[in-house]
C-alpha cells in the first residue's frame, strides 16, 4: 500500500483536521488495500471510546406532510402523489411502547416541517414520553424553527435534535433547495440548539447533484467548527416524484470513505450507519459499522405508514413489524461481531 496513504491518515488523526488535498487524495483511492486500510483505522479510533457496541434508536416517522419544497425530497410540498399521513399521539405512545419493550431507550421523532404539529402538541408529546419512559432519551428532526420554540421542546424534556445541514457550501445549497430557503438560517438554527443544550446532529448526502471535492471539503470543515455530537450522512438516492428523479444517486463507496473520515476529524461523534446505505447495497449498513459507524436506527413506525415516508425510492424495512427490525438489527451487527447496546447511548466525551 502507498507510504503516502499511511502519512496522510496518521496526519489526519493527529490534528483531527484534513486538508482540501488530503481529501482529494483519499477520495481517489480505489485499490482495495488502500481503502481498507482507511475504514480500518477509523473502527481503530470508534473503538477507543465506544468499544464494539452499536447503539441503536428507534424511530418514529410521525408525519410526511411538509410546508418546503426541497428538489430531492420526496415528501415536499408540490408532491401531489405523496400519500399523506399523520400518527396521533396516541400511534406514537404506542410505537414507544413497543420499541420500550424490545429494548430501545432513544426514541427518535422525525417528520416534515408540518404546521399541524404546533410547539404545543411537539411539547406535550415530549412531555408524555419523558413522563412514561424517564430512562430514555427523546431525539427530535422535524426541521427549522425559531430559537424560542427549540427552548420550549428541551425545557418540555427533549435531549437531542437532528438537522442535516446538507451541505455548508451556499451556492451548492442553492442547487439543492427553493429560494425561500438559506443555508445562513439553516446554519443558524444549529448554533442555536448546541446554545440551549440538546446534542445536536448535522450531516450531508453523499453524491447530492452538484457535490464537488470542494463542497465536502466545507462540510468537513463545518462539522470541525460546530462540533457536534452526531452527524448523519448517507448516500444521495433520487425519487421519482422529485425534480431529481433522473439524478444519479451516490456511491457506496464514497460514502464509507466519509464515514470513515468524519470518524477520523470527529472521534467521539455518534455516527449512523443510515437506512440510505443499506438501501443501496443489502450490507450497507454492516459496511457502514466497519467504516467507524456506530449507531443504527430501525424503524418503529407502523407498518402501514412506512411506505408512505418516502424521501427517496426503494427505501429498505418498510414491511417489517418493529420486532423483526430490531432482531434482524442485532444478528447483523452479531455477524460482524459488535453487539447492540440497550442503553441511551449518549455521546461520550
Amino acid at each position: 500500500m502507498n507510504e503516502e496513504i499511511k502519512s496522510i491518515i496518521n496526519k489526519v488523526k493527529q490534528s483531527r483536521n484534513i486538508s482540501l488535498e488530503q481529501l482529494k487524495l483519499l477520495l481517489e483511492i480505489n485499490d482495495d488495500e488502500g481503502v481498507h486500510f482507511i475504514r480500518e483505522e477509523a473502527v481503530k479510533v470508534c473503538q477507543k471510546t465506544y468499544g464494539n457496541q452499536v447503539l441503536i434508536r428507534g424511530l418514529i416517522e410521525f408525519t410526511n406532510f411538509c410546508k418546503n419544497d426541497c428538489y430531492y425530497c420526496g415528501i415536499r410540498r408540490s408532491n401531489s402523489q405523496a400519500d399523506r399521513y399523520r400518527l396521533t399521539k396516541e400511534q406514537m405512545l404506542d410505537c414507544c411502547a413497543n420499541g420500550y419493550e424490545l429494548g430501545f431507550r432513544t426514541f427518535v421523532l422525525q417528520g416534515g416541517e408540518d404546521g399541524y404539529f404546533t410547539d404545543d402538541k411537539i411539547c406535550d408529546l415530549v412531555s408524555a414520553i419523558k413522563e412514561k419512559y424517564s430512562d430514555c432519551a427523546v431525539t427530535l428532526s422535524i426541521g427549522e424553527k425559531s430559537k424560542e420554540s427549540y427552548k420550549r421542546y428541551f425545557d418540555a424534556g427533549a435531549d437531542r435534535y437532528l438537522l442535516r445541514h446538507e451541505t455548508a457550501d451556499e451556492a451548492h445549497y442553492k442547487k439543492l433547495h427553493p429560494e425561500e430557503m438559506s443555508l445562513a438560517h439553516r446554519k443558524q438554527c444549529l448554533w442555536d440548539l448546541k446554545e440551549i443544550g440538546y446534542q445536536v446532529g448535522c450531516g450531508f448526502m453523499v453524491g447530492s447533484p452538484g457535490q464537488t471535492v470542494e463542497t465536502l471539503y466545507e462540510d468537513l470543515q463545518f462539522i470541525r467548527e460546530l462540533q457536534p455530537h452526531m452527524v448523519g450522512i448517507g448516500p444521495f438516492i433520487s425519487q421519482k416524484d422529485t425534480p431529481f428523479a433522473d439524478k444519479a444517486s451516490g456511491t457506496m463507496e464514497q460514502t464509507l470513505k466519509l464515514l470513515a473520515i468524519i470518524r477520523l476529524i470527529h472521534p467521539h461523534v455518534l455516527l449512523p450507519a443510515t437506512t440510505a446505505l443499506g438501501t443501496i447495497h443489502p450490507k450497507g449498513r454492516e459496511l457502514g459499522i466497519l467504516s467507524g459507524a456506530n449507531v443504527v436506527m430501525p424503524n418503529l413506525s407502523p407498518v402501514n405508514v412506512r411506505e408512505k415516508y418516502k424521501l427517496y425510492d426503494n427505501k429498505i424495512c418498510t414491511g417489517n413489524e418493529a420486532a423483526e427490525c430490531r432482531y434482524c438489527m442485532e444478528n447483523r451487527m452479531k455477524s460482524i461481531g459488535y453487539e447492540v447496546a440497550v442503553s441511551r447511548g449518549d455521546y461520550i466525551e
